[in-house]
């Protein structure tokens, strides 16, 4: 039986949150001095004296309109680096409890669990890039307090298959994060609807991928109220700057445009995964449910540098279990993708060549 009280360190029950001023004064009014801003304004067009809504709500409450789901649910993190930070500093007593990852995966579960202290117990995906269910339950002990499950998956691309991710939220009394950065561009339906049915669930997601903002640095996660007060409770103060809120805004009132940018990069997606399925030398180019795709190549490392040459950077994941050999390219744009196939097709051609001689 999950219970929020058993698994919130036994601190941060006890804590008593910083009061911001913002946080003491609700209302209307005209002259601010409770918080030792500078009054005389900033040297910028538009004044940010300003300490900015520790609670984001303006922007919650445009978000909860996107995805359906009332604002006392959503939590809003400097990243979704932040959001895992906190999970871990809520959650997990350093020195003493453990957390599941299920590599190949995001890098950012295992850093945060080192820099807090966390044991990290690993259930390496099957072959299929699909849950070792097996694995996951003979891991799971009284001091397991999150399995964190990426879905679609980074670097894989895949979708976890959703009866497989319904089991552990059905069989563990800890929290199960599941993280979908990239379910814009997936056939799957987000696991925010099925919040209310799972206590123990927390979903993310970001507004750097399908939203194009990664440089505003905003991540969100959804939970039960339980959960987001406790996030809020151990999260600075003003977490989230006023650049960030007023450009999130604007964002969310672009919808439509978002839509018409998906749509375009899963199709370009599809046309790349067409080209490189054609190209020698390429053994697998992986489904995907992202904006990047694994593909497994011979040679990779040196297909990697010698697109370094021609200043084309992808990803080399050779050296991750399940992915020797494979590089994860994004979608880029159209000139942006032509350019990489066009590199590509000169590298089989000098490989070619060179085999000839031999």
């Amino acid at each position: 039986m999950f219970d929020i009280n058993k698994l919130t360190r036994d601190n941060i029950k006890k804590l008593t949150p910083y009061s911001s001023a913002r946080d003491e004064f609700s209302g209307e009014a005209s002259v601010f001095l409770d918080a030792n801003e500078n009054s005389l304004g900033s040297p910028l067009p538009k004044w940010y004296n300003r300490y900015p809504d520790p609670h984001q709500q303006k922007v919650k409450e445009a978000l909860s309109k996107v995805k359906g789901i009332a604002t006392e649910h959503i939590f809003l993190g400097n990243g979704s680096d932040e959001c895992i930070d906190l999970l871990f500093r809520s959650f997990c007593n350093p020195g003493k409890d453990n957390v599941i990852i299920c590599p190949p995966t995001y890098g950012m579960y295992e850093v945060s669990a080192n820099i807090n202290d966390v044991q990290i117990k690993k259930a390496p995906l099957l072959d299929t890039f699909q849950l070792d269910l097996i694995h996951l339950e003979n891991l799971a002990d009284e001091n397991t307090k999150i399995i964190w499950i990426c879905s679609p998956n980074n670097p894989t691309g895949n979708s976890l298959n959703r009866e497989d991710i319904l089991t552990v939220l059905n069989n563990f009394n800890g929290l199960v994060v599941i993280d979908e950065a990239y379910i814009n561009f997936a056939r799957q339906r987000s696991f925010i609807q099925d919040l209310a049915d799972y206590p123990n669930l927390v979903v993310m997601q970001t507004f750097s991928k399908a939203w194009g903002l990664a440089a505003l640095r905003l991540g969100m996660a959804f939970a039960s109220k339980e959960i987001i007060d406790i996030l809020n409770k151990v999260k600075p103060p003003y977490n989230i700057n006023q650049v960030t809120q007023e450009l999130a805004l604007k964002a969310l009132e672009e919808v439509g445009q978002v839509n018409d940018m998906i749509n375009e990069l899963v199709a370009m997606r599809e046309a790349l995964r067409e080209v490189f399925g054609r190209m020698p030398t390429v053994e697998t180019v992986y489904p995907s449910d992202a904006n990047f795709m694994l593909v497994k190549i011979k040679d990779a490392r040196k297909v990697y540098e010698f697109l370094l040459t021609k200043g084309i950077v992808v990803r080399d994941r050779s050296n991750v279990k399940l992915c020797e050999d494979c590089l994860r390219i994004t979608v880029g744009t159209e000139q942006e993708n032509t350019v990489l196939v066009d590199a590509l097709a000169e590298w089989f051609e000098l490989a070619a060549s060179v085999e000839m001689k031999r």
